[in-house]
C-alpha cells in the first residue's frame, strides 16, 4: 500500500499470512534441501504411519499449492502498488524495477542460506509485469491459459528432449553434484554453503524453473492471474462476489477431476519407472501442473468463503500480521531452518521423521505469529519491508508507531 496509514484489505494479509504458513511447512519436512536427497535420509523420515500421512498431505494440499498462493499474491501486489501510483498520477514504472532490482539483492543474500529461495526469482520475473499492466484483459486470460497449459514447458522440451538446461544433469539423488551438494548441507561450514550456494545453487534453481518442470513459467502465470484479480477488484469487493467465488469453486473442482485423469493416463502409457524423455511425460506433467493449480484455486475460493463468514473471520485473523511482515518472516524462517538442519548449526538433516519435522514447522509458524502480533502493535512495518520501502523511495518512513 502508499501509506502505512491508508486502509488494507484485510483478507489479503491474512491471505498472505496463511500462504506463508503452508511454505515453511513444506520446507520444514524438506529438511530445507532445495534438492533430491539419499535413500537414507528418505528412510529417516518414514518411520511410522502418521509420517506417511504427513508425506500425503503435504504432497496433495501443500507443495506446489502454496507458492502458488504466494505468486498469486505477488502479482496482486503489483496491481495495487500500480494503481494506486496511477491515481496519484505518478508514473511508477521505474521506481517499480528499481524495486525489483532491490528484491534480487535481498533475494540474492537470502539464497545464500537456501539454495531453494524463490525472491530471486519473484524480482526477475515481476519486471515482465510491467508489459502487462495496460494489457486488455482477454490477452492477460490468454496468456495466462497458454502458460498454465504447459506451453513454457513443451517449447522447452522440444530444444532440450528433456535433458538439463545447464548441463547439470538429471534432478536426481544420484547425481554426483546432488551427492555433493548434500554432502556440504550435512557437514560443511556455513561458509561452504554460501560458496556452494553462491552460484551452482542458482544454476540448479534456473534449470528447474525454466526447464521441464516449469515453475518459473507458472510463477509468472500466477503473477497475471493475481493482477487480474486486481483489475476486477475481487478483494475489494469480495463479500459482494459470492457467485463468481461459486462458480469459481465449481471450475476448480472439475479442472481437478479432467487433470487427474490426463496425468495418470500419460504416466500409464510410460510404464511404472517414468523418464521424461517423451510427449507423454511432458503431458503428464502438465497434467499434475493442472491438479496443482485446481487445488490451489480451491484453497483460494476456500478460504474467501470462510473468511466471509464473522464467526470465522477471527480465526484466519490471526495471520494478517503475519503476512503483513512476511518478507521478513520468510527469510527468517529460513535462516532458522537451516540452522537446525545445516551442519554448520545443529546438524538434524536427513536424521528426523517427517513427524518431528511436521511439529517443529508448526512451533515456528506460532512463535513467528505471536512474535508479528506483538511487532506490528508497535511498529508500521517488518524490518526487511521497512528498509525494502525506504529504500524504493529514498526516503525514509515512519518505522516505530508513537506509544501510546
Amino acid at each position: 500500500m502508499t501509506s502505512a496509514k491508508k486502509s488494507r484489505i484485510d483478507i489479503i494479509d491474512a491471505l498472505r499470512g496463511f500462504a506463508l504458513a503452508g511454505i515453511v511447512i513444506v520446507h520444514m519436512v524438506e529438511n530445507y534441501v532445495a534438492a533430491p536427497v539419499p535413500e537414507s535420509a528418505v528412510e529417516a523420515a518414514h518411520q511410522g504411519v502418521f509420517d506417511y500421512v504427513i508425506d500425503g498431505i503435504v504432497l496433495i494440499l501443500l507443495r506446489g499449492k502454496f507458492f502458488a498462493l504466494f505468486s498469486f499474491l505477488f502479482g496482486l501486489s503489483f496491481y495495487i502498488q500500480m494503481n494506486n501510483a496511477y491515481f496519484k498520477g505518478v508514473d511508477y514504472r521505474y521506481r517499480f524495477l528499481w524495486r525489483m532490482v532491490l528484491l534480487m539483492i535481498i533475494g540474492y543474500l537470502h539464497s545464500l542460506f537456501y539454495r531453494g529461495d524463490i525472491l530471486t526469482i519473484y524480482a526477475m520475473l515481476g519486471v515482465f509485469l510491467l508489459f502487462f499492466y495496460k494489457l486488455r484483459s482477454p490477452w492477460i486470460l490468454g496468456t495466462i491459459a497458454l502458460i498454465f497449459l504447459g506451453t513454457g514447458r513443451f517449447v522447452t522440451f522440444i530444444f532440450t528432449q528433456g535433458q538439463s538446461l545447464f548441463a547439470l544433469g538429471e534432478l536426481t539423488a544420484e547425481n554426483p553434484l546432488m551427492i555433493q551438494y548434500y554432502g556440504i548441507l550435512s557437514e560443511g561450514s556455513i561458509w561452504q554453503v554460501f560458496r556452494s550456494n553462491a552460484w551452482n545453487g542458482h544454476i540448479m534453481k534456473l534449470d528447474f524453473q525454466f526447464g521441464i518442470f516449469s515453475r518459473a513459467y507458472l510463477t509468472f502465470g500466477f503473477f497475471l492471474l493475481g493482477f487480474y484479480t486486481g483489475r476486477i477488484e475481487f478483494f475489494k469487493n469480495f463479500m459482494a462476489k459470492k457467485k463468481l467465488t461459486r462458480d469459481l469453486l465449481w471450475a476448480s473442482l472439475i479442472l481437478f477431476c479432467v487433470a487427474v485423469f490426463i496425468t495418470v493416463a500419460s504416466f500409464a502409457k510410460i510404464g511404472p519407472e517414468p523418464t521424461f524423455d517423451n510427449w507423454y511425460a511432458m503431458i503428464g506433467l502438465t497434467g499434475y501442473d493442472l491438479v496443482n493449480i485446481a487445488i490451489t484455486m480451491t484453497l483460494l475460493c476456500l478460504f474467501v468463503i470462510v473468511y466471509r463468514a464473522e464467526r470465522w473471520r477471527k480465526y484466519l485473523d490471526v495471520f494478517k500480521a503475519y503476512g503483513r511482515t512476511a518478507l521478513s518472516n520468510y527469510v527468517l524462517q529460513s535462516i532458522l531452518g537451516t540452522f537446525f538442519f545445516y551442519g554448520w548449526g545443529l546438524g538434524y538433516i536427513g536424521t528426523l521423521s517427517n513427524t518431528y519435522t511436521f511439529g517443529a514447522a508448526l512451533l515456528l509458524i506460532v512463535l513467528q505469529i505471536v512474535i508479528s502480533i506483538w511487532w506490528m502493535k508497535r511498529f508500521h512495518y517488518g524490518p526487511l519491508e521497512w528498509i525494502w520501502r525506504t529504500c524504493t523511495s529514498f526516503k525514509s518512513y515512519p518505522f516505530r508507531k508513537p506509544r501510546a
